[in-house]
């Protein structure tokens, strides 16, 4: 029976509650078949040679020192309790610090928290339990995702604050660009998943802005999302909203929800991430732990340590959900840059960006764990030449790599702190062109076209071969944005540049979109949650559980 409190706003008690049942049932009755591993996955397969630059044993040398780390430095629990005595149950050793440290350069910093230290063994029965693939489920079940293997995914840029336009420059983000980059991310094959914090819609009052940008996901694309992390009380929201589209069997079955957990190196973890990865791996939802770590300041300046500090602080947090769930759903995640040592400021498509990227693809194969990197990263703060060539410094190696979920493949800009709709659109160029090179080199008897020799003689030409007509519209790849014209053709169309092509491109698309169907018994549902959840947040009132 559904509380009065959670009912459309005037509608008449009984009359409301019988048809929100009536169509809950109805919805139930017709819902797609979630629960169903083969619907209709459309992860992009990675057919090409793998790139690597660790050997097995500097594999080795790596996980080994991630132990060490994790044995004998350990990960610090910072405000959550609970967490830490989790895994004091489960074995490892934990005790309390509480201490102030000195640097060298006599500055101070407090160290206060339950510091956790595990040895190998304990650690890898866990990571052991964690699924090497797994399918996360879209509203449209032809959109659904396998995640792991030989697969990739594309999402949109996460967390900007700004926006950035060639009509407006830069500015605060809000809802309704949040919405524009859903509408986006709906009207492209190129993304694969819709993504999470598209933008930070600074219009809207924090403690409420999940539900807005949960509703935006749902309702204007049809593709995966991501859940809120920004408090317990989101990530249990979250679920919710995925029980009411998906229903609460389906996503235990199949994860509806993939969560981003940041670790906040080095060698820490919150009580704001840790309590939101209880919700989703309590829920069988997914997690995504990735360490951010940039180079010189919040990890030692060379490689190597580096990567085995991301190595042992992504483990830790895998480690986790599967002590809260074994067999979550989890990826091992990687954001690593490297810091500029002149300015500070952090540096992306680097040589050593690009070697860490590699290496951490090959850390999480070994574990037989899906892996997050890369993306289409620039420290510039409009798509220009710099933009381009940073994007596919870090970009192309991400390819080459099988990230499996590449998070930030359309729109980053200034180092993350710009969504960018001209960018976006330019990115989606490239990953649809890496859709088409992760194809690899067909080899069928039609590929050779022995028909088209016995066509043409020596000498000839193909263009008006029966072969050459049967690929006529499949043979290449057809670019979106970029502008393959002479010089003559380009200046009489305008001469526009690459900026002004993605303007028009964008805008192009927004006009064009048309939002997704979605079952009125859904909405319904959906926007009274969503209401009953409003009046407790600016009431400030205990979150009370959505009964179905």
């Amino acid at each position: 029976m559904v509380k009065l409190a959670y009912l459309p706003k005037g509608a008449p008690p009984m009359v409301a509650e019988d048809r929100l049942a009536r169509r809950r049932e109805r919805r139930e009755n017709r819902r797609p078949g979630h629960a169903d591993k083969a619907s209709g996955v459309k992860s992009l397969r990675h057919n090409l040679p793998l790139t690597t630059v660790l050997s097995e044993e500097g594999v080795q040398m790596i996980h080994a020192a991630s132990m060490r780390l994790l044995k004998d430095t350990g990960i610090l629990i910072v405000d959550y309790p609970s967490a830490a005595e989790t895994f004091k149950q489960n074995g490892a050793k934990v005790e309390w610090v509480e201490k102030e440290v000195t640097y060298p350069n006599g500055d101070t910093v407090q160290v206060i928290g339950h510091l956790v230290q595990m040895d190998e063994d304990l650690l890898m029965n866990f990571i052991r339990q964690a699924p090497s693939t797994f399918t996360q489920l879209a509203r449209n079940p032809n959109n659904s995702l396998e995640i792991g293997g030989r697969n990739i995914v594309f999402a949109p840029v996460y967390g900007p604050p700004f926006v950035g336009g060639l009509d407006f420059g830069r500015r605060q983000a809000k809802l309704e660009d949040f919405q524009n980059f859903a509408r986006l991310a709906h009207m492209t094959d190129a993304l694969q998943h819709g993504g999470g914090t598209l933008v930070e819609p600074n219009d809207v009052e924090l403690r409420e802005r999940h539900l807005d940008m949960l509703m935006a996901h749902i309702t204007l694309h049809d593709k995966c999302f991501m859940g809120s992390v920004t408090h317990m009380d989101n990530a249990r929201d979250t679920v919710t909203m995925a029980e009411i589209v998906f229903g609460k069997d389906a996503i235990r079955q199949n994860p509806a929800v993939l969560s981003l957990i940041n670790a906040s190196s080095p060698l820490r973890f919150d009580d704001r991430m840790f309590s939101a990865l209880e919700v989703y791996a309590k829920a069988n939802q997914a997690v995504l732990v990735t360490p951010f770590l940039i180079a010189g300041a919040m990890s030692p300046t060379t490689m190597a340590a580096t990567l085995a500090q991301q190595n042992a602080e992504a483990l830790f947090g895998i480690c986790y959900a599967q002590m809260l769930n074994p067999g979550t759903p989890c990826i091992y995640g990687s954001f690593l840059a490297n810091i500029d040592m002149r300015s500070g400021a952090p540096c992306f498509g680097t040589p050593e960006n690009t070697l860490a990227l590699y290496a951490g693809a090959q850390m999480a194969r070994h574990y037989n764990l899906p892996y997050r990197s890369g993306g289409n990263f620039t420290a510039s703060r409009i798509p220009d030449a710099q933009a381009g060539y940073e994007s596919a410094a870090t970009f192309i190696p991400t390819v080459q790599a099988n990230v499996n979920f590449v998070l930030h493949a359309a729109g980053w800009l200034e180092g993350g702190l710009i969504a960018g709709y001209e960018k976006f659109v330019l990115d989606l160029e490239m990953c649809a062109m890496a859709a088409r090179m992760v194809n690899g080199v067909g080899l069928s008897e039609e590929e050779f076209a022995w028909d088209a020799y016995a066509e043409i003689p020596p000498g000839g030409h193909f263009l008006g071969a029966t072969h050459t007509m049967r690929h006529y519209d499949t043979a290449f790849y057809s670019h979106k944005v970029f502008n393959m014209d002479n010089y003559e053709k380009w200046e009489v169309e305008g001469g526009a540049d690459t900026y002004k092509r993605g303007n028009a491109l964008y805008k192009k698309m927004l006009k064009e979109y048309e939002p997704p169907a979605l079952d009125p018994a859904i909405r319904e549902e959906l926007e009274a949650f969503v209401a009953h959840r409003r009046v407790e947040l600016k009431e400030r009132k205990p979150r009370t559980e959505w009964k179905r």
